[in-house]
C-alpha cells in the first residue's frame, strides 16, 4: 500500500521521483494548491517566468540543452492557452516536455466555468499524447506514463490536465517503477537485414552523402555519425536541426544544406548516387521541390518513428529504429567487411575532388564594409572568440539562419533553435532554460529586433535567476526575412515590415536592471563582444547592422535546392 496524500503531493512527488530538478511555471487559481505543495518542497527549484509562453519555450530549451524532459506548471484557461506555441514547438521539433495544467473542478468541465477551457482538445494537435486526470486513483499511473511517452520513442510533448479537485481528493500513491502501454512500442532495434542493404549500397556507391538530422542529436548518436563518417570517408550534411551532431568545423561537414543551405552541400545532394538519412524527416525546406530532390540517388533512411519514412521522399532502403543503434548496427557491419580506411579515401577521391570544386567555387561569404556592421561578420568573431563552445540560441529569421551558417557548431545540444515551427519570440525564453540546466556554461541569445520583442518580459525572469545570458541583437529596423521576400519577389513593396518604431534596447535592458550597449560600426564588435563576455550578468548589446543584408545562399519557394539565389 502507498502512503495517502492529496494528489497535489503526488504530482510534486512524481517529480522527485522522474529527477526533476527545475520546473517553469506561473501560477494561478487552478494550480495553487500545486503551488503550495512546491512551498514546502526542497530539491525542485522553480523558475517564475513572466508568461506562460516562456515557460513552454524555457522547458524546451532545457530539454534541448541537456536531454532530459522540460517541466512546465501552469493554471487553467488563459494560462494553458499561453502555453500552446510552446507545446507546437516542441511538437515539431520532438522535444521531450511535460506541461502540467490546471483546470476546474471535474463537475464544472463543460459548463463555461471561469478560466475554464478544453485543454486537452485544444492541444491534441499538438502533442505526442495528453491526459485529462479524472479520479486520484489514476494520477501516479498517467503522471508516469507522461514522462516515459515523452522521453522515449520519437520525443514529444506531453500535456497532463489537472482538474482542481482531483489535486484536493487524498489517495493512495503508489508510483509505478516501469509502465507499459499495450498500444504505444517504440522498435529501437533495426532490421539486420535492412542494416546489411544500406552497407550493400555504400560499398556500390560512387558519390554518397550522409544527411543526419535531429534525430541524431536526440537519440545521442553523434559518436557514431562520426565514426562511420571518417571510417567510409563520407561527406556529412546537416538539416538545421542536426547542426552539432556532427562537428561543423571538420573537413568532412559541408555544413547545413536546404533553402539556405551552403552551395556545395545542396550541389552534393543533388549529385549523389547514394544519400543516407539519419533522424532526418525530409521538410521541405530541405527538399525544395520534391521530385528534383536528390533525383539519383538510392536514399537509406533511418528514423524511430516509422510515419516519417516515404513521408515526404521515396526511401530505397527504410530502417525503423533508434539513430544511435542502428549505426552501432551499421558500423558493426562495416568492422566486419574489414575495407580499411584508406579503400574508402580512395573509393571516393573524384567524389571529393568535385566537392572542393564547389566548395571552392561559392564558399559561404558576404562584402565587408568599413562603414557599416555585417551580421554575418558579428557571428563569425563571436565563434572565433567563443572557440564554439557556447550554447547558441536564436530567435527565427535572418538572425538564425545567419547563425546557423556562420558558427560551426562542434556539439550536440549547442544550438536551440526552433526548427520545425519557426517560432519567433523562442530564443530568449529557451536561453534561459539552457542555462537553468547548463549553469557552467556561456548561453547566447542570437536575436533580432522584431523577434526579441515577442518575450522580451522574460528579462526580468533571467534578472530573478541572476542568469549571465547575452543577448545579441542583429538590428536592422526591418521583420528582416519577409523584408528579403519582397525585396526579391515582391519588387521591395515593404509592406508591415518596418520596426521604425521599437525601444531603445539599452535603455530597456537597464530597466530591468540588465546590462545594455549599443553599437554601429565594425571596429566596435570585437571590443563589445569580449566586454560582454567576461561580464557575469544578462547584457543586451544591440548591434545595428546593415538594413538590407540578405541570408544567401536562398532557395526559392518553389524551386529545386540547385536553384539557389547565391548573392
Amino acid at each position: 500500500m502507498g502512503k495517502v496524500m492529496t494528489g497535489a503531493r503526488m504530482i510534486v512527488e512524481a517529480l522527485k521521483r522522474e529527477g526533476v530538478e527545475v520546473i517553469f511555471g506561473y501560477p494561478g487559481g487552478a494550480v495553487i494548491d500545486i503551488y503550495d505543495e512546491l512551498y514546502k518542497t526542497e530539491g525542485i527549484h522553480h523558475v517564475l517566468v513572466r508568461h506562460e509562453q516562456g515557460a513552454a519555450h524555457a522547458a524546451d530549451g532545457f530539454a534541448r540543452s541537456t536531454g532530459r524532459v522540460g517541466v512546465a506548471l501552469v493554471t487553467s484557461g488563459p494560462g494553458a492557452t499561453n502555453t500552446v506555441t510552446g507545446i507546437a514547438t516542441a511538437y515539431m521539433d520532438s522535444i521531450p516536455i511535460v506541461v502540467l495544467t490546471g483546470q476546474v473542478p471535474t463537475k464544472l468541465i463543460g459548463n463555461d466555468a471561469f478560466q475554464e477551457v478544453d485543454t486537452t482538445g485544444i492541444t491534441r494537435p499538438i502533442t505526442k499524447h495528453n491526459f485529462l486526470v479524472k479520479k486520484i486513483e489514476d494520477l501516479p499511473r498517467i503522471l508516469k506514463a507522461a514522462f516515459y511517452i515523452a522521453k522515449t520513442g520519437r520525443p514529444g510533448p506531453v500535456v497532463v490536465d489537472l482538474p482542481k479537485d482531483v489535486q484536493q481528493a487524498k489517495g493512495e500513491f503508489d508510483y509505478p517503477e516501469e509502465i507499459h502501454l499495450r498500444s504505444y512500442n517504440p522498435v529501437y532495434e533495426p532490421h539486420m537485414r535492412q542494416i546489411e542493404r544500406a552497407y550493400q549500397l555504400l560499398e556500390k556507391a560512387e558519390r554518397p552523402v550522409f544527411l543526419i538530422g535531429g534525430g541524431v542529436i536526440s537519440s545521442g548518436a553523434a559518436p557514431e555519425v562520426l565514426e562511420l563518417a571518417e571510417r567510409l570517408n563520407l561527406p556529412v550534411t546537416m538539416t538545421l536541426m542536426g547542426l552539432g551532431g556532427f562537428p561543423g568545423d571538420h573537413h568532412q561537414s559541408l555544413g547545413m544544406l536546404g533553402m539556405h543551405g551552403t552551395y556545395y552541400a545542396n550541389m552534393a545532394v543533388a549529385n549523389c548516387d547514394v544519400l543516407l538519412a539519419v533522424g532526418a524527416r525530409f521538410d521541405d525546406r530541405v527538399t525544395g521541390r520534391v521530385d528534383a530532390f536528390a533525383p539519383m540517388a538510392k536514399i537509406i533512411h533511418i528514423d524511430i518513428d516509422p510515419t516519417s519514412i516515404q513521408k515526404n521522399v521515396k526511401v530505397d532502403v527504410p530502417i525503423v529504429g533508434d539513430c544511435k543503434r542502428s549505426l552501432q548496427r551499421l558500423l558493426e557491419v562495416v568492422k566486419e567487411v574489414g575495407q580499411p580506411k584508406k579503400y574508402w579515401q580512395e573509393r571516393f577521391k573524384d567524389w571529393w575532388e568535385q566537392i572542393e570544386i564547389w566548395r571552392k567555387r561559392y564558399p559561404l561569404s558576404y562584402k565587408y564594409d568599413p562603414n557599416v556592421i555585417k551580421p554575418q561578420f558579428v557571428i563569425e568573431k563571436l565563434y572565433e572568440m567563443t572557440k564554439g563552445e557556447a550554447i547558441i540560441a536564436t530567435e527565427v529569421g535572418q538572425n538564425q539562419m545567419w547563425a546557423a551558417q556562420f558558427y560551426k557548431f562542434k556539439k550536440p545540444r549547442t544550438l536551440i533553435t526552433s526548427g520545425g515551427l519557426g517560432t519567433m519570440g523562442f530564443g530568449f525564453p529557451a536561453a534561459i532554460g539552457a542555462q537553468m540546466g547548463n549553469p557552467e556554461k556561456l548561453v547566447i541569445d542570437i536575436a533580432g529586433d522584431g523577434s526579441i520583442q515577442m518575450n522580451i518580459q522574460e528579462m526580468a525572469t533571467a534578472m530573478q535567476e541572476r542568469l549571465p545570458i547575452k543577448v545579441i541583437i542583429l538590428n536592422n529596423g526591418y521583420l528582416g526575412m519577409v523584408r528579403q521576400w519582397q525585396e526579391l519577389f515582391y519588387e521591395r513593396r515593404y509592406s508591415q515590415v518596418s520596426m521604425a518604431v521599437q525601444p531603445d534596447f539599452v535603455k530597456l535592458a537597464e530597466a530591468y536592471g540588465a546590462f545594455g550597449m549599443r553599437i554601429t560600426k565594425p571596429e566596435e564588435v570585437e571590443p563589445a563582444l569580449k566586454k560582454i563576455l567576461e561580464m557575469n550578468t544578462l547584457c543586451v548589446l544591440d548591434v545595428i547592422i546593415a538594413p538590407e543584408e540578405g541570408v544567401f545562399p536562398m532557395v526559392p519557394a518553389g524551386k529545386a535546392t540547385t536553384e539557389m539565389i547565391l548573392v
